[in-house]
């Protein structure tokens, strides 16, 4: 960019600057382990920015989670370990590496192609003289159902999986009847690791119909915040708190707006198909 300072640039300095001798008092104190839990946060509200679908607000969530990466690396950077072009040189190196379809001779049609190669190159990297354990590798800290999600996706591609979906939903009903037992039992214990056995085995239903199962739960928690919130408003647009209504006559709001979400969701996936066969038309 002549005459202009680079965008990476000048964030980079304003970075250095912050941490400096004369910067901002919160932005020194941070080490590696204090800016673990910013992290996450930031990368949870960039994935509301992309659902939200607002362009704006998806590139300041960006620049947040860079930002980031910008103070560790600086952190890394004043201990002389290393500077944040460094981590640009080896990704950029390890992108080359890693898609040699791409960048050199080998061939790869198929995702799957890719993902065999990209899995025998990692290990080669790392060195391993042993068969490497599929399993291995996957974050500790990803959310349970996504991790879950991920170690059954690993083992089906040795063909460790279900052959038919029918026989996923028998595994679920399988763990839900010993889940009814173990609670019964009153062992307490033994109740939490079968309800454990049944999340898992409603993931793998999940990802046997190739559904992301965090996705999914999220989805249905919005759903139910959005009925609870209305069911509110019904309440109190009557005069009411909660703390008047017995449980009854909150479940028959409940009902009330079901039933009207429901119609609204039926209203409006009608309205898409025939916006959808609208364009067909004019196209």
């Amino acid at each position: 960019m002549s005459g202009e300072e680079r965008g990476i640039d000048r964030v980079l300095s304003v970075v250095e600057r912050l941490r400096g001798d004369q910067g901002c008092p919160w932005d020194r104190e941070q080490t590696l382990d204090s800016l673990k839990p910013y992290l996450v946060e930031e990368c949870y509200e960039l994935i509301d920015a992309i659902d939200g679908g607002d362009p704006g607000e998806h590139m300041d969530e960006l620049g947040d989670v860079l930002l980031q990466v910008l103070l560790q690396a600086q952190i890394r950077s004043e201990s002389g370990s290393f500077r944040f072009d460094d981590v640009a040189n080896r990704l950029a190196e390890k992108l080359i590496r890693r898609h040699p379809h791409v960048f050199g001779d080998v061939k790869a049609d198929t995702p799957e192609d890719v993902v065999r190669n990209w899995e025998a190159i990692k290990s080669s990297e790392k060195g391993e003289e042993g068969p490497r354990s599929l399993v291995e590798g996957i974050p500790r800290h990803l959310p349970a159902l996504q991790r879950a999600q991920r170690v059954q996706g690993r083992v089906a591609r040795v063909g460790f999986d279900w052959d038919d979906v029918s026989d996923v939903v028998c595994k679920v009903e399988e763990e839900l009847a010993e889940t009814r037992e173990a609670l019964l039992s009153g062992d307490a214990e033994h109740f939490r690791e079968e309800l454990g056995d049944l999340l898992f085995a409603t993931v793998n239903l999940s990802r046997f119909q190739g559904i992301n199962a965090e996705e999914a739960l999220e989805a249905a928690v919005k759903k139910f915040a959005n009925r609870f919130e209305a069911l509110e408003a019904r309440i109190h647009a009557s005069g009411r708190s909660l703390n008047d209504c017995t449980l009854e006559e909150m479940d028959a709001e409940w009902d009330n707006v079901k039933r009207k979400s429901k119609v609204e969701s039926r209203k409006s996936k009608v309205e898409s198909r025939e916006s959808r066969v609208e364009k067909v038309r004019r196209s």
